[in-house]
């Protein structure tokens, strides 16, 4: 729900019951200056702020590399193999 300044001052326990059902934002004008949020939706937030700053891509190669072995999944890497080469003749290569 949207409050003014003005209203948020006169009805501040109202406004904190209300979290439960959805963030409070407060308003001075157009201009949003406040939230207010149930405590656990602010404590979700900061956990993933934390989570989001500190994920290094290593991290994430840890996580992927942790969920491939839950899932017991491997990656199938194909056998080398030669391949024609157009730049030597006649399939020589010692020439080179």
């Amino acid at each position: 729900m949207k409050w003014t300044l003005e209203e948020a001052q006169k009805q501040l326990p109202s406004i904190i019951n209300a979290t439960s059902q959805e963030p409070q934002l407060i308003y001075t004008e157009e201009e949003l200056v406040a939230a207010i949020l149930d405590p656990e939706l602010f404590r979700e937030f900061l956990n993933w702020r934390q989570k989001a700053t500190k994920t290094s891509l290593s991290q994430v190669f840890k996580e992927l590399q942790q969920l491939c072995t839950e899932e017991d999944y491997s990656l199938e890497i194909p056998l080398r193999s030669d391949r024609n080469n157009p730049f030597i003749e006649d399939g020589d290569e010692s020439s080179l």
